[in-house]
């Protein structure tokens, strides 16, 4: 999170995480960095650390509300009576009828603590659904945006908290996202980039075996619209089925980036069994294949790596880096284990912090060695890009920061608006390992 201005705000909505403990303390710092900063304001606290322990967050000075994801769609209206309690003052506003009523006011009458709305029956739970338009800014103005069109997870990983803080899987329905990507193009839209919680899971919720897949979604995107780009984030390996890899032999380099992120966790059988993972090395090292062959070997390879897990011996982290080692990977987003309540592991014991450091380390170094061999390999090649938001310090320097169809991080020659897709000449490599390019005519 990142530090906060003084404001003069009512109400303060702060939006939290939960996958680590990491998240709930900068959670916690950054809640009372506003009401130190705001004591006045109504400090509303959501997100998935609001659904997994509303009560401790509830009791912290200066929360007015708790709003966990299964009552996110609530939360407009919650705020507004909120402010006008504020408004009206509190002997007024308690005359008037309260139609949202507090789940915790049916559990408790700690009047010490913020009302809190919470369940896990996520009744109240939604999508979120973006509109471009009036509403939004232009697509110059937020390159790249994201379309969440999938929420929740149903898998269990032992160590994961998102199904308890998520909920299981939903899916905003095939008309409304193919709406949405309209919309898009005609707000002059390049390059859309469709999320979820657990992506390649989307429409398996629907009911009727009539039901679209994932792969047909994606199909129907490139098909019947004029969306001159789209990126697939974070899929599970065993949801890139041949439907889907058949999709990147067809559009990839074209219409459908070349780039795939496919979570990993650990290179050792034993750990992904005890993680209750759904694939084994084997099977992660069989679809990487696939892709290869079916985009090529410009494909950029990401993976989610997990460090530390409960048990993990020194043989298995060493299968782990040798796994690692032998896929042609791009990049690497690496995590400590973190034991999280509610889940299997969460009186798990930590690895020492001395080995975990070491690991970490061994894994960091590796990670950048294979993501500066695999963008070197592009020195002297020509690739689709588009431009980005440049930072002031760059744009002052006569750059533009751009992302190549293959998601390597270019600094372009030359000032460009943002939001173009052009053609560049790669022609070195920084120091940070980021590319460096010229734009062709």
């Amino acid at each position: 999170m990142s530090e906060l201005e003084p404001l003069a705000a009512d109400v303060v909505i702060v939006n939290t995480c939960s996958v680590t403990a990491e998240a709930d303390r900068a959670a916690r710092a950054f809640i009372r960095r506003a009401h130190r900063q705001n004591p006045s304001a109504r400090i509303v606290v959501t997100g998935c650390y609001a659904q997994r322990a509303p009560q401790e967050l509830a009791a912290m000075a200066g929360v007015a509300a708790v709003v966990g994801n299964s009552h996110k769609a609530l939360a407009p209206e919650i705020i507004r009576n909120l402010t006008r309690e504020s408004e009206c003052g509190t002997e007024q506003a308690a005359t008037q009828p309260q139609r949202l009523l507090p789940v915790a006011s049916l559990l408790t009458a700690c009047a010490a603590q913020a009302p809190i709305w919470a369940d896990d029956r996520f009744a109240h739970s939604f999508i979120e659904d973006v509109h471009w338009g009036d509403t939004q800014p232009a697509p110059g103005a937020q390159t790249r945006p994201n379309l969440k069109i999938q929420e929740g997870c149903g898998n269990r990983c032992t160590f994961c908290v998102i199904p308890l803080t998520r909920g299981p899987s939903k899916s905003l329905p095939q008309a409304v996202v193919m709406r949405r990507v309209e919309d898009f193009v005609a707000a002059g839209g390049k390059e859309l980039v469709l999320s979820g919680i657990n992506l390649g899971r989307w429409g398996r919720d629907f009911e009727g075996l009539s039901r679209e897949t994932f792969p047909e979604l994606v199909r129907s995107i490139l098909e019947q619209t004029a969306l001159p780009r789209l990126r697939l984030s974070s899929i599970e390996p065993m949801d890139w089925d041949d439907a889907l890899i058949v999709l990147m032999r067809e559009f990839g380099g074209t219409r459908l980036a070349r780039h795939a992120h496919l979570p990993l966790q650990s290179g050792s059988d034993a750990v992904l069994r005890r993680m209750h993972r759904r694939y084994r090395p084997w099977h992660y090292a069989g679809k990487v294949q696939a892709l290869l062959g079916a985009a090529g070997p410009d494909l950029t390879l990401g993976a989610d790596v997990m460090v530390g897990f409960p048990g993990e011996t020194d043989a298995e982290f060493e299968e782990t880096l040798a796994f690692i080692r032998a896929l042609p990977f791009g990049y690497l987003h690496l995590f400590p284990f973190s034991a999280r309540p509610g889940t299997a592991l969460h009186a798990a014991a930590k690895l020492a912090s001395a080995v975990m450091a070491q690991r970490m380390a061994a894994l960091r170094a590796l990670a950048a060695e294979k993501s500066e061999a695999h963008r070197r390999r592009f020195v002297g090649r020509e690739l689709e890009a588009i431009t980005l938001r440049t930072p002031p310090a760059l744009a002052r320097r006569g750059s533009t920061t751009a992302l190549t169809e293959n998601f390597l991080p270019v600094e372009l020659e030359g000032c460009l608006s943002a939001n173009r897709l052009v053609r560049v000449q790669i022609t070195g490599l920084s120091s940070e390992s980021t590319l460096l390019a010229t734009a062709l005519p």
